[in-house]
């Protein structure tokens, strides 16, 4: 049993050459040949082939953004253009409207003046006719009360005293009597 024990141990141990080969300090100058093989056959096909692919599609990227960049200014330069031309008319229209406003409310303050100058030159022409009316009807009716008085003043004479008198003198004692 020992002899199969010292087979097993025997079996474990490694050799003097194995273990993880970058680590060998023996391969290092293959290795650092290797990896300049390596890198120039990926430098060169960089170079060679995908340098340029990379290159003309950076070029025409930048060439399609330059297009859209000019398109978007294009498009915002006409969308400027169409706002000014959307909104002078509408500036205008609203500067129209607030002239017309204006006149309109002038001309129907002018007209209320007209209209009140008119209202009061008629009002004070009624009054005047309804004064001059009322200034004859005073007359009038001052003239019917005196004419009344005197007829009274003759009728009251006659009847007191039995004589009659002129209605000159009648007209004369009751023009006394109003004045006192």
């Amino acid at each position: 049993m020992t002899a199969e024990a010292a087979a097993t141990t025997a079996g474990t141990e490694q050799p003097s050459g194995a273990g993880f080969p970058p680590f060998k300090t023996e391969s290092f100058p293959s290795q650092i040949f290797w990896l300049v093989v390596t890198m120039t056959f990926l430098f060169v096909v960089l170079w060679r082939y995908a340098g340029p692919r990379i290159r003309a599609t950076l070029t025409e990227r930048r060439a399609l953004v330059q297009q859209e960049l000019a398109a978007a200014q294009e498009n915002r330069r006409k969308a400027e253009q169409a706002t000014v031309a959307y909104e002078t008319p509408l500036f205008e229209a609203r500067e129209r409207a607030k002239r017309l406003n204006t006149q309109v409310r002038e001309q129907a303050a002018e007209e209320a003046r007209k209209a009140e100058a008119e209202a009061e030159a008629s009002a004070e022409r009624a009054t005047r006719e309804a004064e001059e009316r009322l200034a004859r009807v005073r007359s009038e009716a001052k003239t019917h009360i005196a004419n009344a008085a005197r007829d009274a003043a003759m009728e009251i004479v006659e009847r007191l005293t039995g004589e009659r008198i002129s209605e000159a003198e009648a007209a004369a004692a009751v023009r006394s009597l109003q004045g006192a």
